[in-house]
């Protein structure tokens, strides 16, 4: 109950409740420690090697596909027809060494399992069919999709070198040396195939 006039006057005290600061965030605070333990567990995974892997097969189709400019809308649809298709292959080569090693027959479970790891193919190789949407409705040039898939891909190639490059003890310079070794091999290739058309 709020102190009358009258007592305030005559000098009688009145309890306040101390103003608590509001909590901030500390750098590294808990969102910050739930996305790095996110990141570690994904890094930590198989699917670092399955994005990179169908992260290459993509670069190699833009590439490929560069030579011979389809319209936006084809690039996008060969692009992820063929992610599509290598997450299969790669789907159905790990259901038929899981059943050769076991020696069984592998259940729905096991099936989805795979599937969950052949999707992060289907990721890595079609992801650059994004631009090449962006391109078919009007939000980029058809050349500017080309750029954005490959300098993307190098990217992402050579962020997950520098990523595994610090998770194994590597400082920050033998880290970027890593990366951009990494970077200088896609970035040859971009450059040779550039080149030549």
């Amino acid at each position: 109950m709020a102190p009358t006039y009258a007592s305030r006057r005559a000098g009688a005290t009145c309890y306040r409740r101390p103003v608590e600061a509001s909590p901030r965030p500390e750098p590294g605070g808990r969102g910050t420690r739930r996305i790095r333990a996110l990141i570690e567990a994904h890094l930590g995974s198989r699917d670092v090697a399955r994005i990179i892997y169908g992260a290459i097969i993509g670069l190699a189709l833009v590439l490929a596909l560069e030579a011979h400019p389809p319209s936006a809308g084809a690039a996008a649809g060969a692009l992820l027809g063929s992610a599509l298709a290598v997450g299969m292959a790669e789907l159905y080569s790990e259901v038929v060494a899981t059943e050769a090693r076991t020696r069984r027959g592998i259940d729905l479970a096991g099936i989805g399992a795979l599937a969950g790891e052949a999707l992060a193919v289907v990721f890595g190789a079609g992801f650059p069919a994004i631009f090449f949407v962006l391109a078919a409705v009007g939000a980029l040039e058809l050349g500017t999709a080309f750029e954005l898939s490959k300098w993307t891909g190098l990217g992402l190639i050579s962020c997950y070198g520098f990523l595994a490059a610090r998770l194994a003890g590597a400082g920050l310079l033998r880290a970027l040396a890593h990366a951009a070794s990494v970077g200088v091999l896609g970035g040859l290739l971009i450059a040779l195939k550039a080149l030549l058309h």
